[in-house]
């Protein structure tokens, strides 16, 4: 072996593991967990355990491409870098003089979380005046749902769930989305605390919990009034908390909660009015009662309403300020690092449009206003992941449109692209990596060589800056050398930092105050009556997708052995999910005549798409589940789920609405 050198998982994941990877011969040969991480403590989802393999696919892309064949044939011929940059600006210029920079559109996500590579496009579209990307497909209306009550009250640790007596894992599939947050719950299980799992489906994440609440999807708002109503109704609240550090708490009471009964709300939610007796008792009887908040809740046209209203509950009963208690949605870390000195907004000359990303289909199909003429995509296969895939790839398969795809694999975005740029992997690239599920930040240098011609981001940008002819001497330094200016910045959150831990690649934990003792809203209080909101009362809203008729709401669910569009690369990790399944319960398959093992069409006014079906138990009535999200290449037809995905936004924050749409399905 050459050695043994530190590295961090680069997926949209709330852990951001930290690695030890194993180098011989400028490879990477073995990929482990590193056990010094205060966090995540060696232990690796079933995605990373082989990341070498990955990084070493036998489908990478080593070289620039140029089209050579049809749009979405993936048919392609190698060029150099030099010639594919000097055809990206020629052509780029061209767009500029007969359309203006505003029809470049670029568009990136969660590829990568590190916040060099990741926002490194930023500062170079700023400059060029192209439009801006509205990045809010995962859970923006979360954060607004937080913030209406919370201001900007950080969360408390993960880690304090160990502490807890009753634990709420509401709206996630922590078995797939947040494991090493379930060795927290596993040990607050062991001192005898009990686990409550509330969801659409009964997910991997059931084994852990001993009771579980099937939901009907989108109602969990309605939920959270109706314990609130019985504490409420029982004197189950902690007033004197309440009298002291809560805004709005009478309002609430007199013009909200009457109407949210037990029996009304068990009509609305599918679960019967003494299980939610039951838990709103254990709820206000805990000691210290601890609510895991996922995502998936948020994204239906009433997502921000219902994290806002569930997160009026640890109020009602003084769990905030606890030990081991209160609600966590996620970690807030934006003031750690002077993210504008990446971003460089000071490049505009002007301020752009913006377009939403889960409306790319609407925009690169549009005759109003002006056409997007060209669209650069990187660490991002919106073909795949962006809501409403049909109107996506028709959009891609314009033959007047321009696109760029920076990438690691022939993507399904890949084969529309007149150019494909091969990226590098989080582990041939330098970067600093802060999580959204801890409080802990690394840097990393690369480990091995970039594969084949593969560039970063950053170093793909800085080529283009120079093709364009810019002359800012920002987009000539480093990825390091941006990284020290960031670091040399000082920072609050910052200020304990260890630099020698931190310069060896290991975790360094965040200066953070996370015993909610004081609530950074504008009135100093928790605030269930928010003036500054269009409502200023949490209530119940409805989703897209309130009429009964007959069909089923379709789960985009997560899959242990995927995220999102990542990972399909690997044989291995496709084996695991045996094909591209719906889940069906054994009530909706009989009713259409449908048999396990089938195939299947799910449709909708959107589109069709192919399916292996499986019937389960664990999926109640009304609720069709397709988990991962897969490459067409891999798929039973020409599409995948979110061809069944409409473009519709959440009620606050322009959020994507993946598990507010209704399907029906055949026999294919």
């Amino acid at each position: 072996m050459d050695n043994i050198l530190r590295s961090v998982c680069p997926y949209d994941c709330p852990d951001t593991c930290g690695l030890l990877v194993e180098t011989a011969a400028g490879k990477a040969v073995k990929v482990s967990g590193d056990p010094d991480h205060p966090f995540t403590k060696g232990f690796l989802c079933a995605k990373m355990q082989h990341y070498e393999r990955t990084v070493h696919s036998e489908r990478r892309l080593l070289t620039p491409l140029l089209r050579s064949g049809p749009k979405g044939s993936g048919v392609f011929v190698p060029i150099s870098w030099q010639e594919a940059a000097g055809r990206i600006a020629a052509r780029w210029r061209e767009i500029i003089a007969s359309h203006g920079a505003e029809a470049i559109l670029p568009y990136s996500y969660a590829g990568t979380m590190g916040l060099v590579q990741r926002n490194s496009g930023h500062p170079f579209f700023h400059r060029l005046g192209a439009s801006r990307l509205d990045r809010t497909i995962c859970s923006p209306a979360k954060s607004a749902g937080w913030r209406a009550v919370m201001g900007e009250t950080p969360s408390i640790d993960p880690d304090e769930v160990a502490k807890s007596d009753l634990v709420i894992l509401w709206g996630i599939n922590a078995a797939a989305t947040s494991v090493h947050f379930m060795h927290g719950v596993t040990e607050a299980r062991r001192k005898g605390a009990r686990v409550w799992l509330i969801d659409t489906y009964r997910t991997p994440t059931a084994a852990a919990a001993d009771s579980v609440v099937l939901i009907r999807p989108g109602s969990d708002g309605a939920l959270a009034l109706a314990i609130m109503h019985v504490m409420v109704r029982d004197g189950l609240c902690d007033l004197e908390f309440i009298k002291g550090k809560v805004q709005g708490f009478d309002d609430l009471t007199a013009k909200i909660l009457p109407g949210y009964d037990p029996e009304t709300v068990s009509r609305l939610t599918s679960v019967p009015a003494g299980i939610i007796e039951e838990l709103a008792a254990a709820y206000a009887g805990a000691k210290a009662p601890f609510i895991r908040l996922g995502s998936g809740l948020s994204r239906y046209g009433n997502g921000a309403m219902t994290v806002r209203t569930i997160a009026c509950l640890p109020a009602l009963v003084g769990a905030y300020g606890k030990s081991g208690a209160g609600c966590f949605p996620d970690t807030a870390t934006g003031g750690a690092f002077a993210m504008g000195e990446v971003t460089r907004e000071d490049f505009m000359t002007r301020p752009t449009r913006i377009i939403n990303m889960n409306c790319l289909g609407d925009s690169l199909n549009s005759s109003a206003g002006l056409p997007v003429m060209s669209l650069y995509v990187y660490h991002s296969n919106p073909a795949a992941v962006t809501p409403d895939q049909n109107a996506v790839i028709r959009g891609l398969m314009r033959d007047d449109i321009f696109t760029v795809v920076h990438e690691r694999f022939m993507t399904d975005t890949a084969r529309y692209a007149d150019i494909v740029l091969p990226a590098t992997s989080s582990l041939e690239h330098t970067d600093i990596y802060r999580a959204y599920g801890t409080y802990f930040f690394q840097r990393v240098k690369g480990v091995i060589p970039p594969v084949g011609e593969s560039r970063s981001n950053w170093d793909t940008f800085a080529l283009l800056a120079e093709a364009m002819a810019f002359d800012e001497p920002f987009f000539r330094q480093s990825a390091d050398q941006l990284i020290d200016h960031l670091l040399s910045i000082p920072a609050a959150m910052r200020s304990d930092s260890d630099p020698h831990r931190l310069a060896e690649g290991r975790a360094v934990r965040l200066n953070v105050a996370t015993d909610v003792s004081r609530f950074l809203t504008a009135s100093g209080k928790i605030e269930i009556f928010n003036p500054a909101e269009n409502e200023p009362l949490p209530r119940f809203l409805p989703t897209h997708e309130e009429a009964e008729d007959g069909s089923m709401r379709l789960m985009t669910a997560p899959s242990r052995h995927s995220l999102n569009a990542s990972f399909y690369e690997r044989d291995d990790l496709r084996a695991k999910q045996q094909g591209m399944k719906l889940l069906l319960s054994p009530q909706d398959a009989a009713r259409r005549g449908l048999a396990d093992g089938s195939m299947v069409t799910a449709f909708n006014r959107l589109g069709e798409v192919d399916f292996i079906l499986e019937i389960s138990d664990n999926v109640p009535p009304g609720v069709a589940v397709a988990e991962g999200v897969w490459w067409i290449e891999f798929a039973p037809g020409d599409r995948t789920v979110n061809a069944l995905v409409s473009q519709r936004l959440t009620d606050q924050a322009g959020g994507s609405t993946f598990y507010d749409n209704r399907i029906e399905v055949r026999l294919r």
